[in-house]
């Protein structure tokens, strides 16, 4: 049961969600009917698969697997293309009144800067989310490892303000790393970041077969759910800690009970996104996750996440 005197309401990049936790870019979120889904559930805000210029069928399938520890996937992007999203924006968010953010993961900077200056001109489109760190297209590295690409990028699109834009981040591990990354973003008008996509280039392997258990990539793929928690955990945690307080954190990674939830709020994210659980579970697990969350927070006597956001205790 959803406590009314419990809050889970948030806001970031200017935005109001009824709920802090809604889905990751990826799962379930291809078509109008899956967006859909998302909207009559309990997720506070609705984000798209990651999209391109032009609709791509992504990788060669088997393509995803899950076991009790998480997933593994090398998806490719499959997407119907930007202006498939462009064009069903005023339709669900007449219908859900919720934020509608576009996934955007172009290729190249060009396509990505045609691609964003489109979406700038829809007043349906709440957000946009830069994803700078998909690990599964070959042939391309992951931007946001690349430093001085980065630069290029933020510069690139730092006019287009009508609409606020967040940037999907790799998991970092250095603290080097989480400083550089940092200084550079500080520099642009980023409404948000997203910490973490997935680890790229993992290997799961089925022992019975001796073989691994998706085909692109010689099976290699991005590894998400249990395995990246406490990676996820310290990339929102860091990032808080170095990134201007105007720009919102997003948790992402091994969420798929309210303590989860509450472990990100807790590092000082804004709000979470997610993703295996949300594969495996689908859009009923956004329900349960919020009356987990607010049964925690309810024990705590706490009665709303800002009463805990950013208070972690660290030595």
């Amino acid at each position: 049961m959803i406590r009314s005197n419990v809050s889970v309401a948030t806001q970031f990049a200017g935005l109001q969600l009824q709920s802090c936790i809604y889905n990751a870019s990826g799962p379930w979120c291809t078509t109008k009917k899956e967006l859909m889904d998302i909207g009559q559930s309990a997720a506070g805000a609705i984000i798209t698969k990651s999209c391109t210029l032009l609709a791509r069928e992504g990788n060669p399938t088997p393509r995803y697997f899950e076991n009790n520890l998480g997933s593994i996937n090398s998806m490719g992007l499959p997407n119907k293309g930007y202006q498939y999203y462009q064009s069903i924006a005023e339709e669900i968010t007449a219908k859900f009144q919720k934020p509608y953010i576009v996934s955007v993961s172009g290729l190249s900077l060009e396509n990505n800067m045609r691609i964003l200056e489109s979406l700038q001109t829809q007043k349906n489109i709440a957000a946009i989310e830069l994803n700078l760190s998909c690990p599964n297209v070959v042939g391309k590295a992951q931007t946001a490892y690349d430093f001085p690409q980065v630069v290029k990028v933020l510069r690139a699109i730092a006019p287009l303000n009508k609409i606020p834009i967040g940037i999907k981040l790799p998991p970092y591990f250095d603290f080097i790393h989480f400083q550089e990354m940092a200084a550079i973003i500080n520099q642009y008008p980023i409404a948000f970041v997203t910490c973490v996509n997935s680890i790229g280039n993992g290997l799961l392997i089925d022992i019975e077969k001796e073989a691994v258990v998706i085909q692109p990539k010689g099976g290699f793929g991005g590894i998400g759910g249990d395995y990246i928690k406490p990676t996820a955990l310290a990339n929102v945690c860091k990032f808080r800690e170095l990134l201007r307080a105007d720009i919102s954190v997003i948790g992402c990674g091994g969420i798929k009970t309210g303590q989860d939830v509450f472990e990100h709020l807790l590092c000082g994210a804004d709000a979470v996104q997610i993703g295996t659980q949300f594969m495996s579970e689908k859009a009923t697990c956004f329900k349960r996750i919020v009356n987990e969350l607010q049964h925690l927070m309810q024990k705590k006597g706490y009665h709303s996440i800002a009463d805990f956001k950013g208070k972690l205790i660290q030595a």
